[in-house]
């Protein structure tokens, strides 16, 4: 399990003051502006950042940095990842999940193997584990409590019971 969560990806500059456009990686985008400091990732270094004003453009997060005074500098970042310590992770309710610990869980049905959650799928009503099996075939299973009898985060393992029909 990571210790960070990664919120955002730098993908470009916006104007010549220094702010940067961030492609959101998070359900709520308006987390950005709770922070006082993220670490930034590129390929070079690891560093914390300290945000001094966040605003929207079109479906990106802009973020001024107060390290970033210019176009120039800007554009170094490109590329970098912005993340967050799990500790600053959005709280959850009872039954709610960060979607990153799901995949990989190992499922079983009354102790037997049945795969690994390999993707998931979101519709309108309840998300939809994508199960690989173990012989190489997929199962969907839908997110619901009649399904999902137990998920343990720490040992990686879930426990299922596949309704008739599924």
């Amino acid at each position: 399990m990571s210790e960070y969560f990664e919120i955002g990806k730098i993908v470009n500059t916006q104007g010549v003051r220094g702010d940067v456009r961030v492609v959101p990686m998070t359900d709520d985008i308006k987390r950005f502006e709770k922070l006082k400091e993220v670490e930034v990732v590129s390929r070079k270094k690891t560093e914390i950042l300290t945000i001094e004003k966040v605003w929207y453009n079109k479906k990106f997060v802009i973020i001024k940095f107060e390290e970033i005074p210019d176009m120039t500098e800007g554009e170094k970042y490109k590329n970098s990842i912005i993340r967050v310590p799990r500790s600053e992770g959005i709280k959850l309710n009872t039954d709610e999940y960060y979607m990153r610990d799901i995949y990989g869980l190992e499922v079983f049905e009354e102790s037997e193997k049945i795969g690994v959650i390999k993707d998931i799928i979101f519709t309108g009503a309840n998300d939809v584990y994508v199960i690989e099996r173990t012989d190489g075939s997929e199962l969907l299973i839908p997110a619901i409590k009649d399904c999902i009898l137990d998920v343990d985060i720490e040992n990686k393992k879930m426990e299922i019971h596949i309704i008739k029909g599924l």
